[in-house]
This record gives C-alpha cells, sequence and structure tokens, in this order.
C-alpha cells in the first residue's frame, strides 16, 4: 500500500501504520483520515495481521489535531461531513478483528488523542502529551472526544480537559488511564512491539471474540451484555484453538493456536 500521509510495515504479523505528515506535526487532513479508512480496509482483510501500531513520525508528535487550515474554511455542512467521515475511520479501528495499540510518541492533541482512544492499548512516551484543546477554537471535538473521553477516565476529569483545553502529561495521562504503559522515548517501539508480539501468540479466533464482546457489550445493560459474553464464550468452546489450549495446559506445555 502506497499512501502519501501514512507509511505502512510489515513485521510478521504486526502491521505498523506510521503518520507521515512531520512538517505538520502530523496533523490529520482530509487526506490523511480518507487514507486511513483505505489502509485499516485493507488490513481488515488480511489474514496474516494479527495485530496493529500506529504511530506519528518524527520525535515530536504523534498526531497534533485536526489540520486547522482546513477547519478555518469549514461551513457547518463541511464541519459535519468532516465529523461524519472521521467518526467512520475511529469507529472503523475501534471494531478491528484484532488489537490496534497507539505508540504515542509526542502530542496526541485534539484528533490526535481521539484517534489513540479509538485504539485498543495505548502505550505512550513519558515526553508524550495529551488534551483536547478545541474549545480554545471555538469548537467542540468532532471524533468522539466528549464520549470516549468520559468513558475511558470519567466525567469529571474529561470535562476539566474538555472545559479548560489545557494539556496533560504522558504521567498524568497513566495515573487517569488514559494511558496503559509508560515508557522512555527510546523504548517505545519496542514496548509497543512485545505487547503486540505477546498478543499475536495468542489464539486469533478468541481475541477477536473478546474484542466483539467487549465492544458490543459496553454500551448495554449488565444483563444484555453477559448474554453476549455467552454467546462468545460458547462460541470459542467450538473452537480447535480451545481444544489445543487446554490440551497443552494440562501437559504443561506452549499452545501451538490455528486461529481456528
Amino acid at each position: 500500500m502506497n499512501f502519501e500521509t501514512l507509511l505502512i510495515e510489515k513485521d510478521g504479523p504486526m502491521a505498523i501504520v506510521t503518520v507521515n505528515r512531520p512538517k505538520a506535526l502530523n496533523a490529520l487532513n482530509i487526506l490523511a483520515f480518507a487514507e486511513l479508512k483505505k489502509c485499516f480496509e485493507a488490513l481488515r482483510e488480511d489474514e496474516t495481521v494479527r495485530v496493529a501500531i500506529i504511530t506519528g513520525a518524527g520525535e515530536k508528535s504523534f498526531v497534533a489535531g485536526a489540520d486547522i487550515t482546513e477547519i478555518a474554511a469549514m461551513d457547518m455542512a463541511a464541519g459535519r461531513d468532516l465529523s461524519y467521515r472521521g467518526n467512520i475511520v475511529f469507529s472503523m479501528i475501534e471494531a478491528m478483528p484484532f488489537p490496534v495499540i497507539a505508540a504515542v510518541n509526542g502530542f496526541a492533541l485534539g484528533g490526535g488523542c481521539e484517534l489513540t482512544m479509538a485504539c485498543h492499548i495505548r502505550v505512550a512516551s513519558d515526553k508524550a502529551k495529551f488534551g483536547q484543546p478545541e474549545i480554545n477554537l471555538g469548537l467542540t471535538p468532532g471524533y468522539g472526544g466528549t464520549q470516549r473521553l468520559p468513558r475511558l477516565i470519567g466525567r469529571g476529569r474529561a470535562l476539566d480537559l474538555l472545559l479548560t483545553g489545557r494539556m496533560i502529561t504522558a504521567k498524568e495521562a497513566f495515573e487517569w488511564g488514559l494511558v496503559n504503559y509508560l515508557t522512555t522515548p527510546e523504548e517505545l517501539m519496542d514496548t509497543a512491539k512485545k505487547i503486540a508480539s505477546g498478543i499475536a501468540e495468542k489464539s486469533s479466533s478468541a481475541v477477536r471474540s473478546m474484542l466483539e464482546a467487549v465492544h458490543t457489550g459496553i454500551n448495554l445493560p449488565l444483563d444484555q451484555a453477559i448474554q453476549v459474553e455467552v454467546q462468545h464464550f460458547a462460541y470459542c468452546n467450538g473452537t480447535e484453538d480451545k481444544n489445543e489450549g487446554t490440551r497443552a495446559f494440562m501437559e504443561k506445555r506452549k499452545p501451538e493456536f490455528k486461529g481456528r
């Protein structure tokens, strides 16, 4: 896959997606959204991909938000269209059949923070900064920030960030639960790859079921969500991987999963 705003690398079962607009601090313009959509559509169909990592080019920024020069020229209709398109992309990432890990190497602001929240696991350099500064532009977030942020860190802390527009450090983000792993800049990609490799060794059918169960059930009443889990548990019990996993456990050896 050849793109103007993205770099794609395959490393065994891992796909590494790099937002590659370093001169613009990797801000997401309309083309970047279109290419992210095309990229993840292709990865979704690639049966060799077990996990993906997304990061930003350069040392300063993961994704420093949207392209303000484009937004400045928008009216209500254009803004609605951009928000709609961006949410399709981020919702697609959130619903991928394999985990997507954000390796946050610098500024994750606005759309960049929203992109990390659409990922399943977030690993951050201790130099990273997070925030939703849209209020400073007379805007609200447009790609899920008002919805995913409260779900991840709680209503009070989310409203603090949303209404003040302030940035927080990676350490604060880690303490608040916005970040799962905190590393040095030098260890960032190695840490993300280590997590990715560990997941890639698991049963891909069980990983897929796990993701679907959480994604489907999280916004349902608990009794309905439990029924979602029951169905996935039942499905997994009918797979070859479950038979291999339980047999390997009893035989005290490492399982060899086939994704079936």
